[in-house]
């Protein structure tokens, strides 16, 4: 009682908002993923679940992050609780195994003003990211290794690493079944500091 609605999250959506706002077409997405568009439509008409990495591939096709789409995927609510279990079966293809790739699911649904996401196994340690506006990272089980500004970072389990928007990073795990929880201002809000306010009267 008092939960949000518990259905698996259906991102569909929410990348064809995000492609029909860019004037894309499904073509175009097409080439920029390397996923065919029959693929992609089926994933736009909530027919087919795309895993952690087709989503990703998505991301970056629209310009975004599968943080987003999955945060625009349901309409905001107050108060939400986002159940392990159902987010899980929602991350998994049919006849996938729970380990059988990394895993990443939201722990907010909607559109707020900060996302949270829960990345557990491996990671691509060649991908790199750079977001609008800041963020933090948790450890909660094992550990990462993560390059931001030309410096390695290694960090266990309890530790914490904040960026600030703009940083170019990247990141992978360094033992098994680590679980990363990477909170973040959301890429719509417009975070900006005046530095210089409050140096002149």
């Amino acid at each position: 009682m008092g939960d949000h609605k518990e259905q698996p999250l259906r991102v569909g959506a929410a990348v064809r908002r995000r492609r029909r706002s860019l004037e894309l077409t499904l073509a175009v997405v097409a080439e920029r993923s390397g996923l065919s568009v029959p693929f992609l439509s089926q994933i736009e008409n909530d027919r087919a679940r795309p895993s952690t990495g087709s989503l990703e591939k998505v991301a970056d096709a629209l310009r975004t992050t599968a943080v987003e789409l999955l945060a625009a995927a349901d309409p905001a609510c107050s108060v939400d609780v986002v159940r392990a279990e159902v987010v899980e079966a929602a991350a998994q293809l049919p006849g996938q195994t729970p380990d059988a790739e990394p895993r990443s699911r939201s722990l907010v649904r909607g559109h707020h003003q900060m996302h949270a996401s829960e990345f557990t196994g491996d990671h691509d340690a060649g991908r790199e990211f750079q977001y609008r506006n800041d963020q933090l990272m948790y450890v909660a089980d094992g550990a990462v290794e993560i390059e931001a500004e030309g410096r390695a970072y290694r960090l266990g389990r309890g530790d914490t690493l904040y960026l600030t928007g703009g940083v170019r990073h990247r990141w992978r795990a360094t033992v098994a079944d680590t679980r990363v929880v990477v909170v973040a201002v959301a890429e719509h809000i417009e975070a900006v500091r005046d530095r210089d306010r409050g140096r002149k009267r």
